[in-house]
């Protein structure tokens, strides 16, 4: 390749120190100058979810927290200094009537030490909607603007106290179903995947610098890049690329959970099946065919993943109107399914229904379940076979309730197919945003890749450097655009 050799290491220009704040990931402030004084304002709004509950809070945040304090707030004993960082016991009183509104904890706690690096307020009330609602007016009326939806932690982002995989990780942590789930969020949320970004980001600029100092620097007597340095460089980026892309389809699984459909014909068990599932009597159970009409729906955890159970009614050709219904709308769910749980009736050999069930969901990622192992087997499993080559086949009774914990580890293993948290380090991605970007990321990485091996001209190998960076920047809040940033705060609860 033109311009590149074996040799030593060049020199080239550093980036700027990061800054040492222990609360600063080393991102500059991203707010962009044309909305600097809507930011500027104070925000508020209520923290808690709406309802009766024991306690509620009122938070705010912004340079007027503290004015709207000492406006509000009255202490209850001799103590008239609010200290950052402590709650102090008083009560909000309504400065133009001199009513009390309630009786309340208060904490301010002056910024940068705070989740948005402002000055920070949060009264804590009696949980009631009328005594928050009146609260939040007072702090309206004396100087806040209610917050929009996830304008706080967009604030903690603009203002470099996290970056923005970690502002994407609190609306996780908030939607956590399982506590796989909960972990892979609280991971995110202490930086992991942005360490690991910045990993893959340094490595980029250590090669872009040693191609363009031969770009610039062409007739200077400069030490010759090594080319199987920057091969090597390259081809160990693209891995790490794919390996993290790899992950998002388990990750997905983990974060948002799959919608599981319990089918087969009429009296097989898939009520009684789902019922042991859930631990509960859910659906009704008849030996009567055709008991189930409408499809039942519930949310299980196996082993970490939340799985929606779908039981459905019994697929079999009938005349009976409301029965007609089920059977169309099992069909649909079927069709929506990421996987399917077919149960069939060990204790009877393989009907023509069954064949017809097997052949039409042949493409179907599923499990096949044989009900009723406590009663001599009639089943063929040759035959079973033949329409299913591939799924695993798991034998059950749902009378006895034998069998369910290996179902259980068959399911986890059809959908999990690598052991996902080898260590506590370990960094899956969960973010459809995070792995299309990786994806172009990636396929940059090899561009340049092939432009090394084949002595391309180093600028075009320096222009796929570039994209891959500004892809890397894009994930962690760096290069991304303002309607990218909407989309994802538009996630997030007003409070938060």
């Amino acid at each position: 390749m033109k311009g590149l050799s074996k040799g030593s290491r060049l020199p080239f220009r550093r980036r700027k120190k990061q800054r040492s704040d222990p609360l600063d990931r080393g991102l500059s402030s991203r707010l962009p100058k044309n909305i600097l004084s809507y930011e500027e304002d104070t925000i508020a709004a209520i923290a808690t979810p709406f309802g009766e509950s024991g306690i509620g809070i009122v938070r705010i945040s912004g340079s007027l927290a503290e004015p709207i304090s000492r406006n509000l707030f009255k202490f209850k004993k001799n103590s008239r200094r609010l200290t950052s960082h402590h709650l102090n016991y008083g009560e909000i009183v309504d400065p133009e009537s001199g009513i009390s509104v309630d009786e309340v904890l208060l904490v301010l706690m002056k910024g940068p030490r705070t989740y948005t690096r402002e000055d920070c307020l949060e009264i804590h009330c009696h949980g009631g909607y009328l005594v928050l609602q009146k609260v939040l007016e007072l702090v309206l009326k004396y100087g806040a603007r209610l917050a929009q939806p996830g304008e706080f932690t967009k604030r903690a982002y603009f203002n470099g106290r996290i970056d923005l995989t970690q502002a994407e990780a609190v609306v996780d942590l908030i939607r956590s179903k399982t506590m796989v789930s909960l972990e892979i969020a609280n991971q995110q949320l202490r930086g992991l995947l942005f360490d690991e970004l910045c990993g893959i980001k340094q490595k980029l600029i250590d090669a872009l610098a040693l191609i363009e100092a031969h770009i610039d620097f062409p007739e200077e007597d400069l030490e010759p890049m090594s080319h199987e340095s920057l091969r090597e460089n390259l081809e160990t980026l693209a891995k790490k690329t794919r390996e993290m892309v790899a992950s998002y389809e388990e990750g997905k699984i983990l974060r948002e959970g799959i919608s599981c459909a319990i089918i087969g014909k009429a009296n097989v068990g898939k009520s009684s099946l789902l019922n042991i599932l859930l631990k509960e009597d859910r659906a009704i159970v008849t030996p009567i065919p055709g008991t189930t009409r409408d499809v039942i729906e519930e949310v299980l955890n196996i082993q970490g993943i939340p799985v929606r159970l779908v039981d459905t009614a019994g697929l079999r050709r009938t005349v009976d109107l409301i029965e007609m219904e089920g059977v169309r709308r099992t069909r649909q769910r079927v069709a929506d399914s990421d996987l399917i749980l077919l149960v069939l009736d060990g204790s009877q050999p393989l009907s023509h229904e069954d064949t017809e069930i097997l052949c039409e969901v042949e493409a179907k990622k599923k499990v096949i379940v044989v009900n009723k192992k406590d009663l001599p087997l009639s089943i063929s499993i040759d035959q079973i076979r033949k329409f299913s080559e591939k799924d695993p086949t798991v034998f059950i009774s749902a009378l006895e309730n034998t069998g369910i914990d290996e179902l259980k580890e068959t399911i986890h293993r059809s959908l999990i197919q690598r052991s996902l948290r080898t260590s506590p380090e370990y960094v899956i991605v969960t973010n459809v945003r995070h792995k299309n970007a990786l994806s172009r990321a990636g396929e940059s990485i090899v561009h340049a890749l092939s432009g090394v091996e084949d002595g391309t001209s180093p600028e075009f190998i320096a222009f796929e450097v570039r994209s891959a960076l500004e892809a890397i920047g894009e994930i962690i809040g760096e290069t991304a655009h303002e309607d990218v940033l909407n989309r994802i705060f538009q996630q997030f609860c007003i409070g938060k």
